[in-house]
């Protein structure tokens, strides 16, 4: 049996744009409505969300028939989540919160075997195909793409540093919490923001790895496109949902606002 190849580490090598979606809703049915959509790549999403271990296996089940590759935030820079998280079977693991090139080489070693890392070794599991995938431990890593998060002041000086470590395949910016670092909370789009966003795209670009960003404002989107980004999540599931139903509510308040005043008038007059 082969190991599955990884279309969205290939897409980031050969640079090709990578349009995406965050997912928070933790079920393996709403990944499944998600995977028909024509998304290049669906983060499933266990730092703010209530996503655990069994959920993102319902959902890694779930987007493995589609196109849309599968990207598996985990809640921290931690061995023991990444481990359980690639044992499952994703292959692409985006880690939060890096702000130096040894947070960067935790995040790496946390995703290789010995002696190139420290990923411990079980040989039977999701990801080889319950021991079918022949030399699985030696050729792991070649499928296996490493998304570091830069989203600190410190990171931001760092920048350069972080995105040479080798096997680190991308460097994904977050606006919002780089905004509050830089006491801008809830301002991602602040010039001072803006500034360090080039910055860091500058830096990244300038080690040779791509670059994303998550942009559910469509002008923002289509400006870090422009810039040059790789990959770029142009919304959530959570957002559209609760978008559209608001609009969809707002859409029949008028309806039953009158209806309400029909009944009103009706009772005055009895």
């Amino acid at each position: 049996m082969q190991l599955p190849r990884n279309a969205f580490k290939h897409a980031l090598e050969e640079r090709r744009l990578q349009i995406g979606l965050w997912s928070q809703l933790t079920t393996g049915l709403a990944a499944e409505l998600l995977a028909r959509a024509g998304f290049d790549w669906i983060v499933i999403d266990t730092e703010h969300s209530p996503t655990e271990v069994p959920a993102v296996l319902h959902q890694l089940q779930a987007l493995a028939p589609s196109e849309s590759s599968p990207v598996v935030r985990v809640a921290w820079n931690d061995p023991v989540l990444i481990k359980r998280i690639l044992d499952i079977g994703a292959q692409t693991v985006l880690v939060p919160f890096i702000e130096t090139a040894e947070d960067a080489e935790k995040a790496v070693a946390a995703t290789r075997y010995p002696p190139l890392g420290i990923r411990g070794v079980a040989t039977s599991h999701r990801a080889n195909q319950f021991g079918r995938i022949d030399n699985y431990l030696h050729i792991a890593a070649g499928e296996i793409c490493v998304l570091v998060q830069i989203e600190t002041r410190r990171g931001l000086e760092n920048a350069a540093a972080i995105a040479s470590v080798a096997g680190v395949d991308g460097v994904f910016v977050g606006p919002s919490d780089l905004s509050g670092s830089l006491g801008h909370l809830g301002d991602p789009n602040h010039p001072e923001v803006r500034e360090a966003v080039a910055a860091i795209h500058a830096a990244v670009g300038g080690a040779g790895k791509p670059i994303g960003t998550l942009a559910p404002v469509e002008e923002d989107a289509r400006r870090y496109i422009d810039m040059g980004f790789t990959f770029v999540a142009v919304g959530s599931d959570v957002g559209v949902l609760a978008r559209h139903t608001d609009a969809l509510a707002r859409s029949f308040a008028g309806a039953r606002d009158r209806q309400h005043a029909r009944f009103a008038e009706t009772d005055r007059a009895s």
